[in-house]
C-alpha cells in the first residue's frame, strides 16, 4: 500500500470550506463527504478532511483552537513552477483567504503563504535543488 497523508482540519462551515478548496481546484471525494465532513483530494496520496468542530471533536477531548488567532500546523504543498505557486495563491486570495507574509524568494526556492477562510495557513512552495547555494 502506497503511503498516503490525512490531513483534518476543523471547520466552521462545511460547504464554505468545500467552495474554497474548489476554487483552488481541488476536487472532493463523495464516498467520504457528508454533512460533517468532506475529502479534499489534493492528489493520489494527499488529502485534506474538512470537518465540522462536532465531528473534529469527537477525534480528540482538545479543544479545538481558532487558527485565526492560535496556530497548531502550518501545511506546505510543493508546486511545480513559481507560477503555478502565484497561481494557487491568488485563487486562495479570490476565495476569500488572506495573504500572511509578502512571497520568500530565495532563488531556489519560492513561497507564500495563504490562511484560508478558517485560518490553516498553506505555504505553496516552488524548489530547484540545481540552484541551491554550495559553499
Amino acid at each position: 500500500m502506497t503511503t498516503s497523508i490525512f490531513i483534518n482540519v476543523p471547520v466552521r462551515d462545511l460547504a464554505a470550506a468545500m467552495a474554497y478548496y474548489k476554487a483552488l481546484g481541488f476536487e472532493h471525494n463523495p464516498q467520504f463527504t457528508d454533512e460533517t465532513a468532506a475529502s479534499i483530494v489534493i492528489s493520489d496520496t494527499i488529502y485534506v478532511m474538512l470537518l465540522t468542530h462536532e465531528k473534529f471533536e469527537s477525534f480528540s477531548k482538545q479543544p479545538v483552537p481558532d487558527a485565526k488567532s492560535q496556530i497548531g500546523a502550518l501545511y506546505a504543498l510543493s508546486r511545480d513552477s513559481r507560477e503555478e505557486v502565484d497561481a494557487i495563491a491568488e485563487a486562495g486570495l479570490k476565495a476569500g483567504g488572506r495573504e500572511q507574509r509578502p512571497a520568500d524568494d530565495y532563488g531556489f526556492m519560492y513561497s507564500r503563504a495563504i490562511a484560508d477562510i478558517d485560518g490553516h495557513i498553506w505555504e505553496y512552495v516552488w524548489m530547484d535543488m540545481t540552484k541551491f547555494p554550495s559553499e
